[in-house]
């Protein structure tokens, strides 16, 4: 089991004859299974390829050609056009989109988020590196070239949710290691508006029987912690969840500026302090030092499964 994606996704690739794009679909087609690239569009480079895969003027076009609904895209496209592809992806079907795209502005992210939520679909991202389900299929940048990813990831009962998509892979090779394979990783992405949030993917690893336990990197700035705070007291969550907060040093240094665009500080809510009290209250542990995590894991996991 997994979620978002499995074996049998098909997804496109949003300005796929970039540089960075056809790399990326290299990646994705080498990795695993092998991913189900159907198609790549780029405005005005129709009839081309792409390691094989068919490149067309429109998402529409592109459908038609795959002759069934396509589940995703990854769109790599610039800033000043990104609105457009994924406005176009979803309103072709489109309902798990990977937004590698960043420094896309604010309003643009808001009303990409809307329609996507009007339409029932689901945006990752802006600013992240996508969705990996080990040794089975990776949709995005997600993990690097097939060789690396394949020796970071391994299939595992540990969701693993992350702003940063280095720290994604940084923290599942180091559950690799300690024998804690994952079900999926997600790059969720670092800017202050972004499609999903941790509580809103919690619903989706609650469901999944392979998800035994959760792991999430964080920094300060922004309210997604307390909003995951809440929603596991109040949904009694089976998963037991391990925290890692980058940027706790902030918390000293008034002003000083950390990371994503998405570590903005606003008031003591934000602060490092305040979120580890928030996520501590609600049962779900900080680990100091991401070597810490599996060990923490292990014993929640075991814990959980004597009260059981």
């Amino acid at each position: 089991m997994s979620i978002l994606v499995d074996e049998t996704t098909t997804f496109i690739v949003q300005g796929i004859t970039g540089r960075e794009a056809v790399n990326l679909t290299r990646e994705c087609l080498d990795y695993g299974k092998g991913a189900k690239v159907v198609g790549g569009v780029t405005p005005g480079r129709l009839g081309r390829e792409v390691h094989g895969v068919p490149v067309f003027d429109t998402v529409q076009q592109a459908v038609a050609h795959h002759g069934a609904p396509i589940d995703g895209s990854v769109v790599t496209v610039p800033p000043a056009f990104t609105k457009d592809a994924v406005f176009e992806a979803i309103e072709n079907g489109i309902k798990t989109i990977v937004i590698v795209t960043e420094r896309i502005p604010r309003r643009d992210v808001a009303q990409m988020v809307e329609l996507a939520a009007l339409r029932g679909a689901r945006i990752i991202g802006p600013n992240c590196l996508g969705i990996i389900v080990p040794d089975v299929i990776k949709m995005g940048g997600i993990g690097g070239p097939a060789k690396d990813a394949a020796k970071a990831y391994s299939p595992g009962p540990i969701g693993v949710i992350s702003r940063s998509g280095g720290m994604t892979t940084e923290m599942s090779s180091t559950l690799t290691a300690a024998g804690l394979g994952q079900s999926t990783a997600v790059s969720i992405g670092g800017d202050a508006i972004i499609g999903q949030s941790y509580a809103e993917l919690m619903p989706l690893f609650e469901a999944d029987e392979q998800t035994q336990g959760i792991v999430i990197y964080t920094e300060p700035g922004g309210r997604m912690e307390a909003e995951l705070a809440r929603w596991v007291t109040e949904n009694d969550s089976r998963l037991p969840i391990v925290a890692f907060m980058a940027g706790r040093f902030m918390d000293e240094m008034p002003g000083m500026s950390f990371g994503h665009a998405g570590t903005i500080v606003e008031g003591k809510e934000d602060t490092a302090t305040e979120k580890i009290a928030r996520l501590a209250e609600a049962g779900i542990t900080v680990a100091e030092e991401i070597s810490e995590i599996p060990d923490i894991m292990k014993a929640k996991i075991a814990e959980r499964s004597v009260s059981a």
